[in-house]
């Protein structure tokens, strides 16, 4: 069966991307109307438990969205591309590097979860593993990542958002795949061009955070803070972010 996926543009320069958390191959802001369609293909792809793939029974962990990927690129005719990651997008994308680094032309990381286990305190465990079932739970990391700087209506939409596209039980055995999962050691040293963007008021993946990890695992790695935003610079400021996705991919 095909793999269902989003896609805009019919251009030389062929992406797949991958959405966050919290997200869905639709939640990515106005930015989806800042794309280039003459001079990119994009391939957005949701998660199995999540979007268009809601019922498409899986395991949900990153090893998953590596095999769905490379299916979708086969499906697409495309031998190479590059890979667009958001967050939890960003890990996964580094785990597709890793079965198939000779198909992977560049990487493009939007405050994305580095390749080492993702760090967390008591409080921040009970948080975040505690958001499947508890929607404040939900509220209080987003309004964290962006800096408690949103409006609680956007807030809220997004929260609205991720419940009613994601399942409970797929939201959360992704976050127990990506949380733990220690990628540092087989991507470290790899010569893959990197392009790292991170929200000027991300409390959670920041500049510093992404030059001791994503700077020292990629020698070709560099980074961009997007001024004005946080951990959604599609919504925040999309015209910002795709500029610079573009840019870097063009070159």
């Amino acid at each position: 069966m095909a793999i269902a996926h989003r896609r805009i543009g019919t251009g030389p320069v062929r992406v797949i991307v991958l959405h966050d958390w919290f997200g869905t191959s639709a939640n990515w802001g106005s930015a989806l109307d800042c794309l280039d369609p003459q001079g990119f293909s994009y391939a957005f792809l949701d998660y199995r438990g999540y979007g268009t793939r809601r019922d498409v029974p899986g395991r949900y962990d990153l090893p998953e969205i590596a095999d769905d990927v490379l299916e979708l690129a086969d499906e697409l005719g495309w031998e190479t591309f590059s890979l667009l990651g958001h967050s939890m997008g960003g890990k996964a994308m580094q785990q597709v590097l890793v079965r198939a680094p000779e198909r992977i032309e560049k990487l493009v990381g939007l405050a994305p979860v580095p390749a080492a286990p993702y760090a967390m305190d008591d409080a921040a465990h009970t948080l975040f593993h505690g958001a499947a079932e508890d929607p404040e739970k939900r509220r209080v990391i987003l309004d964290l990542v962006t800096g408690n700087r949103a409006s609680r209506h956007w807030v809220e939409r997004m929260v609205a958002h991720s419940r009613d596209v994601s399942r409970p039980e797929a939201f959360a055995a992704y976050l127990a795949s990506w949380q733990p999962l220690d990628l540092s050691s087989a991507v470290k040293g790899n010569t893959v061009p990197v392009l790292v963007l991170v929200g000027e008021y991300d409390l959670a993946l920041t500049a510093d955070v992404m030059r001791a990890t994503w700077q020292a695992w990629y020698p070709n790695c560099r980074i961009r803070t997007l001024p004005g935003a946080g951990h959604y610079p599609p919504h925040e400021t999309p015209v910002a972010f795709a500029t610079e996705v573009e840019a870097f991919l063009r070159a």
